[in-house]
């Protein structure tokens, strides 16, 4: 709901680009300082579920300020607090669902494919609807689905944290590690590579002629062609190092963001790019929990996704999603999309400089 249609929300009450990005930068923000400490929590307690269903609680009562402010500041307030709470979420569910998969970790892609069908549901169930009612029904969509966190949040099955023998280690000797913060310098290259789309690429094709539909079954595509990856992991790993399918995900991301920013006007070129999707997110964002998962064990589970977390998607999401929007006002869309090809390079050079020859075994 947010990655498409927020953004559009956000114009259709008049705020300018600077004060979109702002607003949609909040998210990444949180992500990058709220998710270390509730893994600390997390791994503190031992009680991650615990965590993880007060932090929806809360995401789903901050979240009503929407509804009783459309004033820049306000709404600032309500998504940093709505914000603060949502990211405890995903680092959690990460941590206990590779702990429940033990070995089986392959078997990752199947479980988050449902929440690729999440997203798929709703760009097009509300893309479809923002073609015939007002953009400020997507208030009440954010409802329902908070109501859906909370609801399932309390059905997700308890589970024994394992003991590791690097459990006395310090983290911070983990993260240090030269492939450890090579991945994670690569990561935060990708986020932010990936911050001018989840701000800007709504806005951009509905400048550009397309429907709130089409917008919708762009972003659609992009996330069935990723739950395709998400089912043939399985297969995939045990045929392919994990370094051979980063360096394919850095590589299609170049492209792809080439694509977007200079090839909106032809629809097969967009096409194109949203089935890159396939590779650019879905096999980095698979393979990517496995090595956190191969890098963090035992009691340092939540803390390790909670550090990812924080450092790539929340940092490397916070500094794209700020820069786009001065991007946008001053260079326009092409050049936007060019720097995000050559940040997803930078992270490329580095896959290709420590992480070359990574497997997972």
């Amino acid at each position: 709901m947010f990655a498409p249609y927020w953004g559009l929300y956000l114009k259709s009450i008049h705020f300018n680009a600077i004060q979109i990005a702002i607003l949609m930068s909040v998210q990444p923000i949180m992500r990058m300082l709220s998710p270390t400490l509730w893994g600390w929590l997390a791994d503190h307690t031992g009680k991650r579920l615990a965590v993880v269903q007060v932090a929806a609680f809360c995401s789903a009562l901050s979240y009503l300020g929407v509804f009783f402010t459309t004033d820049f500041i306000g709404l600032l307030l309500t998504m940093t607090l709505m914000s603060f709470f949502w990211s405890a979420s995903m680092p959690l569910v990460e941590a206990i669902t590779l702990t429940y998969l033990g070995n089986r970790t392959a078997l990752y892609g199947r479980i988050r494919s449902w929440g690729s069908i999440g997203f798929i549901m709703a760009v097009l169930g509300l893309g479809y609807a923002f073609d015939y009612v007002a953009i400020t029904w997507i208030l009440w969509a954010g409802v329902i689905i908070e109501l859906g966190i909370l609801l399932f949040a309390r059905q997700i099955p308890s589970i024994k944290i394992p003991e590791h023998h690097t459990d006395d280690q310090p983290i911070l000797r983990l993260l240090l590690r030269p492939k450890v913060l090579t991945l994670f310098c690569a990561c935060f290259m990708m986020a932010v590579a990936y911050g001018p789309y989840y701000t800007f690429y709504s806005i951009y094709l509905v400048e550009s002629g397309y429907t709130k539909s089409a917008v919708g079954w762009l972003w659609a595509l992009g996330v069935i062609c990723e739950i395709v990856v998400f089912f043939a992991m399985p297969w995939l790993l045990p045929r392919l190092a994990l370094s051979q399918m980063m360096i394919a995900s850095f590589a299609s991301a170049v492209i792809r963001f080439l694509l977007i920013g200079w090839g909106v006007s032809s629809l097969p070129l967009m096409l194109l790019a949203q089935a890159l999707h396939a590779v650019s997110f879905g096999a980095f964002h698979a393979v990517t929990m496995v090595l956190i998962h191969k890098f963090f064990r035992g009691r340092h589970q939540s803390k390790g996704q909670a550090l990812f977390g924080s450092l790539t998607y929340g940092a490397g999401g916070m500094v794209g999603g700020l820069l786009s929007g001065l991007l946008w006002e001053h260079w326009g869309a092409a050049v936007m999309y060019s720097c995000s090809a050559i940040a997803a390079m930078l992270g490329l050079l580095l896959i290709l400089w420590k992480l070359r020859g990574v497997t997972n075994t």
